[in-house]
C-alpha cells in the first residue's frame, strides 16, 4: 500500500522539461540587434539631454534679459524719486529763505 501511494505521487509530478537552447547563431544575432537598439536608444535618448540643455540655456537667456530690463526700470524709478525728493527739498528751503 505504501509503494502504491509513493508510486501516484511520483507520476502526479510534472515532468522535468529541460528548455531546448537555441544554436549560437540565433542567440549572437538576438544579443547583436539587442545591442543595436540600446545604441539607437542611447542616441536618441542623448539627442533628447542636448535638446532640453538647449532649451534650459535659452530659458536662462530670456529670464537673464527680462531681469535686466525690470532691473532698469526700477533705476529709473528710483532716480525719479530721488529727483522729486531734491526738488521737493530745494523747494522747501526756498520758502523758508524767503520768510
Amino acid at each position: 500500500m505504501k509503494r502504491d501511494v509513493l508510486v501516484t505521487s511520483l507520476v502526479r509530478q510534472k515532468p522535468i522539461v529541460k528548455s531546448v537552447q537555441k544554436p549560437i547563431v540565433d542567440r549572437s544575432k538576438n544579443a547583436l540587434s539587442r545591442v543595436e537598439h540600446l545604441e539607437s536608444q542611447m542616441a536618441k535618448l542623448s539627442e533628447l539631454v542636448r535638446e532640453h540643455a538647449e532649451d534650459v540655456d535659452r530659458l536662462v537667456l530670456i529670464v537673464a534679459e527680462d531681469r535686466e530690463v525690470i532691473r532698469r526700470q526700477l533705476l529709473r524709478k528710483h532716480h525719479e524719486q530721488v529727483r522729486v525728493r531734491k526738488h521737493l527739498r530745494d523747494s522747501n528751503s526756498k520758502v523758508g529763505l524767503d520768510s
